[in-house]
C-alpha cells in the first residue's frame, strides 16, 4: 500500500488538531468545582525501589483467597494490561459487574475506574483485593500471608498501595506510528491511515473526548452502551455522584494499544473495533442522557476502512513497563 509523504504545514495541522480540547459535554449542565466529586493532585515522583516492589506484588497471587489470581490474570500485559474476556472473572469462579480496563497510561493522576469511584491510584490498587467478587481478601490478610517472605518484610497497608500505584504509573505505550509520524517521520502512514487520522479528528469527531497524549480526556460521557430495553442497565458515574448528567456515564477509555485489547466499552458488548466503529457511526443508543456529541457520522464503507486501519496501525507501539517515564511535560506533542 502506498506511503504518505507528509509535510510540516501537515503535521502541524494535526498536532494542533489533536491538542483540541473537547468544547461540548453532556446535555445536561455541567458540575461545578466544588460539586466535583474526585479531587486531582500531580502523581508523586516515581522511586525505582517503589516501582520494583510493585511489579512483584502485581504478579504474586498471593493477594488473592485462592492464590489462583494476580493483578496481571485480568490486567493481561499480552493483552494491552486489559483481559480478553467480556466480564473480568474473580476467585472461585465469581464473575464481575464490568470489563477490566486498560492499565496503560494511569500515570495522569485522575479519578479511576469506569465510575471514577477512586480519586488515586494509591486507593485504586486496593479495590480488587477487597472485592469478594474479584480478589476476595483483606488488606490485613494479605500482609500476614506475605510477612513470611523476606522479600516483603516491613509491608505495611500504605507502602503496599504505594508500590502497586508506582508500579502501575510505568505502564505506558511508545512509539506508535503516530508518536513517529510527529517525530519528523513522515512515511510511517499509508495513504488510507492517514485518511483515518484526518477522520478521527474531523468528521469521525474521536478527538472530542479522545484527547491529549494517552487520547482520553479523562471525564465521563454517556454514549448510550448502558441503554438498553429502555432503561440503564448500568449508572454508572451517577451512582458515584447522585447527578442526573452522570446517569450512564462511564470514563473515557485510552486509545493507546486499542488494536490489542478488545473486546470494547465497560460491559465489553463490542468485540471488534468494526463494531465500534460502526456503532458510533450509527450514532450509538439514543437515551434520554446521551452525550450531545454522540450523532449519526454518515461514514462511507471506505471511511470506516480507513478509520480502522488508523486505529490499528497508528496509536499501536511498544508497551513498556517497570522503568520511569519522562516527565510528561517534556512528552505532550498532542
Amino acid at each position: 500500500m502506498k506511503r504518505s509523504r507528509i509535510g510540516l504545514p501537515t503535521r502541524l495541522l494535526v498536532i494542533t488538531a489533536l491538542s483540541a480540547i473537547a468544547a461540548y459535554g453532556q446535555k445536561y449542565s455541567a458540575p461545578s468545582p466544588s460539586e466535583t466529586a474526585i479531587k486531582v493532585s500531580a502523581a508523586p515522583p516515581i522511586d525505582p525501589a517503589k516501582v520494583a516492589l510493585g511489579r512483584r506484588l502485581f504478579f504474586d497471587t498471593r493477594l488473592s483467597a485462592d492464590e489462583w489470581l494476580s493483578c496481571s490474570t485480568c490486567h493481561d500485559p499480552a493483552h494491552g494490561y486489559s483481559e480478553g474476556r467480556t466480564i473480568s472473572v474473580g476467585v472461585f469462579g465469581r464473575r464481575g459487574r464490568r470489563h477490566t480496563p486498560t492499565l496503560i497510561g494511569r500515570d495522569s493522576g485522575q479519578a479511576e475506574f469506569w465510575d471514577g469511584r477512586t480519586a488515586t491510584l494509591q486507593d485504586q490498587v486496593l479495590q480488587p483485593i477487597l472485592d469478594p467478587d474479584e480478589m476476595g481478601m483483606t488488606v490485613e490478610a494479605v500482609l500476614k500471608r506475605l510477612s513470611q517472605d523476606p522479600t516483603y518484610r516491613g509491608l505495611t497497608r500504605e507502602s503496599m498501595a504505594d508500590a502497586l500505584a508506582s508500579y502501575v504509573r510505568t505502564i505506558r505505550s511508545e512509539n506508535s506510528n503516530l508518536d513517529l509520524f510527529l517525530d519528523r517521520w513522515p512515511g510511517v502512514f499509508t495513504d488510507q491511515e492517514l485518511q483515518g487520522l484526518q477522520l478521527f479528528r474531523g468528521k469521525a469527531r474521536c478527538y472530542l473526548c479522545h484527547s491529549g497524549n494517552q487520547f482520553t480526556d479523562e471525564s465521563f460521557h454517556n454514549t448510550g452502551v448502558a441503554w438498553h430495553d429502555g432503561a440503564l442497565k448500568d449508572e454508572g458515574r451517577a451512582a458515584i455522584t447522585g447527578k442526573t448528567y452522570h446517569k450512564g456515564a462511564f470514563k473515557t477509555p485510552t486509545l493507546r494499544e486499542v488494536a490489542r485489547r478488545g473486546p470494547y466499552m465497560h460491559d465489553g458488548s463490542l468485540l471488534t473495533l468494526e463494531d465500534v466503529i460502526d456503532y458510533y457511526d450509527r450514532g450509538g443508543n439514543q437515551n434520554p442522557y446521551l452525550d450531545e456529541n454522540i450523532v449519526p457520522l454518515s461514514l462511507t464503507d471506505e471511511e470506516k476502512k480507513a478509520l480502522l486501519a488508523f486505529l490499528k496501525t497508528g496509536l499501536s507501539g511498544s508497551v513498556v513497563e517497570g522503568t520511569v517515564p519522562k516527565p510528561l511535560q517534556a512528552r505532550n506533542r498532542y
